[in-house]
Protein backbone atom coordinates (compact mmCIF):
# COMPACT_ATOMS: atom_id res chain seq x y z
CA UNK A 1 0.00 0.00 0.00
CA UNK A 2 1.34 3.42 -0.99
CA UNK A 3 0.01 6.33 0.99
CA UNK A 4 0.12 10.25 1.02
CA UNK A 5 0.64 11.57 4.45
CA UNK A 6 0.34 15.35 5.21
CA UNK A 7 1.52 16.17 8.40
CA UNK A 8 1.25 18.80 10.91
CA UNK A 9 4.80 20.33 11.55
CA UNK A 10 5.63 22.73 14.27
CA UNK A 11 8.93 22.91 16.14
CA UNK A 12 7.64 24.59 19.37
CA UNK A 13 5.35 26.30 21.11
CA UNK A 14 6.12 29.40 19.31
CA UNK A 15 6.81 28.80 15.96
CA UNK A 16 4.51 28.92 13.08
CA UNK A 17 2.73 25.33 12.03
CA UNK A 18 2.58 23.92 8.63
CA UNK A 19 1.11 20.98 6.50
CA UNK A 20 4.21 18.57 5.06
CA UNK A 21 3.33 16.01 2.93
CA UNK A 22 5.31 12.82 2.77
CA UNK A 23 5.30 9.61 0.52
CA UNK A 24 5.12 6.70 2.22
CA UNK A 25 5.61 3.30 0.28
CA UNK A 26 5.23 -0.37 0.83
CA UNK A 27 2.49 -0.22 3.57
CA UNK A 28 0.93 -3.17 5.32
CA UNK A 29 -2.61 -3.71 6.26
CA UNK A 30 -1.79 -5.50 9.20
CA UNK A 31 0.57 -2.22 10.38
CA UNK A 32 -1.16 0.09 13.20
CA UNK A 33 -1.24 3.97 12.38
CA UNK A 34 1.29 4.13 14.64
CA UNK A 35 3.63 1.59 13.11
CA UNK A 36 3.22 3.21 10.08
CA UNK A 37 4.66 6.81 11.24
CA UNK A 38 7.77 5.00 12.90
CA UNK A 39 8.38 3.83 9.47
CA UNK A 40 8.01 7.35 8.29
CA UNK A 41 10.31 8.39 10.82
CA UNK A 42 12.54 5.27 10.57
CA UNK A 43 13.01 6.77 6.71
CA UNK A 44 13.37 10.17 7.45
CA UNK A 45 16.02 9.59 9.74
CA UNK A 46 18.27 7.82 7.17
CA UNK A 47 17.73 10.54 5.01
CA UNK A 48 19.14 13.03 7.44
CA UNK A 49 15.44 14.57 8.10
CA UNK A 50 14.06 15.69 11.16
CA UNK A 51 11.47 13.03 12.31
CA UNK A 52 7.75 13.53 13.18
CA UNK A 53 7.09 13.61 16.53
CA UNK A 54 4.48 12.12 18.09
CA UNK A 55 2.76 10.34 21.46
CA UNK A 56 2.38 6.81 22.62
CA UNK A 57 3.38 4.53 25.46
CA UNK A 58 1.55 1.34 25.58
CA UNK A 59 -0.42 1.07 22.31
CA UNK A 60 -2.74 -1.34 23.60
CA UNK A 61 -5.62 1.38 23.62
CA UNK A 62 -5.14 2.19 27.53
CA UNK A 63 -3.23 5.11 27.92
CA UNK A 64 -4.19 7.78 26.28
CA UNK A 65 -1.23 9.11 25.18
CA UNK A 66 -1.41 8.20 21.19
CA UNK A 67 -3.95 11.54 20.55
CA UNK A 68 -3.98 12.46 16.96
CA UNK A 69 -6.46 13.89 14.41
CA UNK A 70 -7.06 11.30 11.08
CA UNK A 71 -8.49 13.31 8.52
CA UNK A 72 -10.21 15.37 11.12
CA UNK A 73 -12.03 13.37 13.36
CA UNK A 74 -10.11 12.44 16.98
CA UNK A 75 -8.40 9.08 16.71
CA UNK A 76 -9.49 8.27 12.93
CA UNK A 77 -12.56 6.99 11.09
CA UNK A 78 -13.31 3.93 13.26
CA UNK A 79 -15.13 3.80 16.17
CA UNK A 80 -14.29 3.43 19.42
CA UNK A 81 -10.70 2.86 18.84
CA UNK A 82 -7.68 4.68 19.88
CA UNK A 83 -5.16 5.87 17.14
CA UNK A 84 -2.35 3.27 18.25
CA UNK A 85 -5.51 0.29 17.62
CA UNK A 86 -6.32 1.88 14.25
CA UNK A 87 -4.91 -0.36 11.39
CA UNK A 88 -3.72 0.42 7.94
CA UNK A 89 -6.25 -1.76 6.15
CA UNK A 90 -9.01 0.75 6.94
CA UNK A 91 -7.67 2.98 4.50
CA UNK A 92 -7.09 2.49 0.94
CA UNK A 93 -4.02 2.33 -1.59
CA UNK A 94 -3.34 5.62 -2.72
CA UNK A 95 -4.89 7.48 0.71
CA UNK A 96 -4.03 10.72 1.06
CA UNK A 97 -4.02 11.46 4.91
CA UNK A 98 -4.05 14.35 7.25
CA UNK A 99 -2.52 13.91 10.71
CA UNK A 100 -2.52 16.64 12.76
CA UNK A 101 -2.82 18.01 16.78
CA UNK A 102 -5.39 17.80 19.16
CA UNK A 103 -6.46 21.56 18.00
CA UNK A 104 -7.41 23.66 21.15
CA UNK A 105 -6.73 26.38 23.17
CA UNK A 106 -6.22 24.60 26.05
CA UNK A 107 -4.08 21.87 24.65
CA UNK A 108 -0.74 23.76 23.37
CA UNK A 109 1.25 22.57 20.79
CA UNK A 110 4.23 21.44 22.38
CA UNK A 111 6.24 20.17 18.90
CA UNK A 112 4.63 18.27 15.52
CA UNK A 113 1.50 16.03 16.73
CA UNK A 114 2.35 16.32 20.38
CA UNK A 115 0.53 18.55 22.64
CA UNK A 116 0.11 19.54 26.65
CA UNK A 117 -2.53 17.78 28.11
CA UNK A 118 -1.65 18.74 31.39
CA UNK A 119 -4.86 20.52 32.24
CA UNK A 120 -6.73 17.28 32.68
CA UNK A 121 -4.21 16.46 34.88
CA UNK A 122 -4.86 19.92 37.36
CA UNK A 123 -8.77 18.57 36.60
CA UNK A 124 -8.12 15.66 38.28
CA UNK A 125 -6.08 16.92 40.82
CA UNK A 126 -8.66 19.90 41.83
CA UNK A 127 -10.79 16.59 42.81
CA UNK A 128 -10.38 13.92 41.92
CA UNK A 129 -9.46 12.17 45.06
CA UNK A 130 -11.85 10.71 48.54
CA UNK A 131 -10.82 11.44 51.97
CA UNK A 132 -11.36 7.11 52.79
CA UNK A 133 -8.05 6.01 54.37
CA UNK A 134 -5.44 4.43 52.44
CA UNK A 135 -3.47 0.97 53.06
CA UNK A 136 -4.18 -2.32 52.60
CA UNK A 137 -6.77 -3.65 50.01
CA UNK A 138 -10.40 -4.13 52.43
CA UNK A 139 -12.18 -7.25 52.26
CA UNK A 140 -14.46 -6.61 49.09
CA UNK A 141 -17.57 -6.89 51.31
CA UNK A 142 -16.40 -4.55 53.95
CA UNK A 143 -18.43 -1.93 51.82
CA UNK A 144 -21.74 -2.86 50.25
CA UNK A 145 -22.26 -1.51 47.00
CA UNK A 146 -25.31 -1.74 44.54
CA UNK A 147 -24.59 -3.38 41.30
CA UNK A 148 -25.94 -0.36 39.26
CA UNK A 149 -23.80 2.06 40.87
CA UNK A 150 -20.82 -0.07 40.81
CA UNK A 151 -21.58 -0.70 36.45
CA UNK A 152 -22.35 2.97 36.39
CA UNK A 153 -18.77 3.92 38.72
CA UNK A 154 -16.50 1.20 36.38
CA UNK A 155 -17.99 2.97 32.76
CA UNK A 156 -16.81 6.31 34.40
CA UNK A 157 -13.46 5.07 35.11
CA UNK A 158 -12.51 3.60 31.51
CA UNK A 159 -11.86 7.19 30.58
CA UNK A 160 -8.47 7.18 29.73
CA UNK A 161 -7.87 10.93 29.89
CA UNK A 162 -6.87 10.71 25.28
CA UNK A 163 -8.63 14.16 25.46
CA UNK A 164 -10.42 13.32 22.47
CA UNK A 165 -14.21 14.78 23.77
CA UNK A 166 -12.04 18.28 23.73
CA UNK A 167 -10.64 18.09 20.41
CA UNK A 168 -13.82 17.14 19.16
CA UNK A 169 -16.09 19.94 20.80
CA UNK A 170 -16.71 22.95 18.74
CA UNK A 171 -16.39 25.10 22.06
CA UNK A 172 -13.23 23.40 23.43
CA UNK A 173 -15.14 21.64 26.27
CA UNK A 174 -13.68 18.81 28.71
CA UNK A 175 -17.04 18.41 30.09
CA UNK A 176 -17.00 14.68 29.18
CA UNK A 177 -13.91 14.02 30.83
CA UNK A 178 -14.77 16.12 33.62
CA UNK A 179 -18.45 14.67 34.07
CA UNK A 180 -16.65 11.13 33.97
CA UNK A 181 -14.08 11.71 36.84
CA UNK A 182 -16.78 13.32 38.99
CA UNK A 183 -18.99 10.09 38.52
CA UNK A 184 -16.49 7.78 38.97
CA UNK A 185 -16.15 8.94 42.58
CA UNK A 186 -19.94 10.11 42.96
CA UNK A 187 -21.40 6.61 42.45
CA UNK A 188 -19.75 4.56 45.08
CA UNK A 189 -20.49 4.79 48.62
CA UNK A 190 -16.72 5.76 49.52
CA UNK A 191 -17.35 8.86 47.35
CA UNK A 192 -19.79 10.66 49.08
CA UNK A 193 -18.31 12.97 51.73
CA UNK A 194 -16.80 14.93 48.88
CA UNK A 195 -19.54 14.81 46.17
CA UNK A 196 -20.81 18.33 45.99
CA UNK A 197 -17.49 20.01 46.79
CA UNK A 198 -15.81 17.51 44.77
CA UNK A 199 -18.37 18.73 41.47
CA UNK A 200 -17.77 22.14 42.57
CA UNK A 201 -13.97 21.79 42.74
CA UNK A 202 -13.41 20.29 38.82
CA UNK A 203 -16.00 22.19 37.29
CA UNK A 204 -13.80 25.28 38.45
CA UNK A 205 -10.56 23.52 37.30
CA UNK A 206 -12.11 23.09 34.03
CA UNK A 207 -12.79 26.41 33.86
CA UNK A 208 -9.86 27.92 35.36
CA UNK A 209 -7.90 25.94 32.18
CA UNK A 210 -9.55 27.82 29.73
CA UNK A 211 -11.90 24.58 28.39
CA UNK A 212 -15.11 26.25 26.71
CA UNK A 213 -18.67 25.47 28.30
CA UNK A 214 -20.61 22.33 27.42
CA UNK A 215 -23.89 22.85 24.99
CA UNK A 216 -25.12 18.94 24.43
CA UNK A 217 -23.70 19.22 20.52
CA UNK A 218 -22.44 15.05 21.74
CA UNK A 219 -19.27 15.16 19.60
CA UNK A 220 -17.52 14.29 22.63
CA UNK A 221 -18.72 10.83 23.25
CA UNK A 222 -19.28 10.14 19.28
CA UNK A 223 -15.11 10.16 19.00
CA UNK A 224 -14.69 9.17 22.84
CA UNK A 225 -12.16 5.70 21.95
CA UNK A 226 -13.86 3.73 25.15
CA UNK A 227 -17.54 5.53 25.32
CA UNK A 228 -17.93 7.52 28.01
CA UNK A 229 -22.13 8.05 27.71
CA UNK A 230 -23.26 12.11 26.95
CA UNK A 231 -25.32 11.54 30.33
CA UNK A 232 -21.85 11.66 32.65
CA UNK A 233 -22.13 15.70 31.68
CA UNK A 234 -25.66 15.82 33.27
CA UNK A 235 -25.10 13.56 36.17
CA UNK A 236 -21.40 16.51 36.99
CA UNK A 237 -24.50 19.12 35.96
CA UNK A 238 -26.59 17.80 38.83
CA UNK A 239 -24.46 17.38 41.74
CA UNK A 240 -23.40 21.16 40.45
CA UNK A 241 -26.65 22.45 40.87
CA UNK A 242 -27.11 20.09 44.57
CA UNK A 243 -23.70 21.65 45.68
CA UNK A 244 -25.01 25.38 45.31
CA UNK A 245 -28.43 24.61 46.54
CA UNK A 246 -26.59 23.41 49.47
CA UNK A 247 -24.49 25.79 49.75
CA UNK A 248 -27.31 28.67 49.80
CA UNK A 249 -26.01 30.07 46.39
Amino acid sequence: MNITLRIWRQHDRVSAGRMVSYDVEGISGDMSFLEMLDVLNERLTVTGEEPVAFDHDCREGICGMCSLAIDGIAHGPEGLTTTCQLYMRHFSDGDVIDVEPWHAESFPVVRDLIVDRSALDRIIQAGGYISAPTGSAPEASATLVRKEAADRAFDAATCIGCGACVAACPNGSAMLFTGAKATHLGALPQGQPERNARALALVKQHDAEGFGGCTQIGECTAVCPVGIPLDMISRLNADVLSALGDSGI
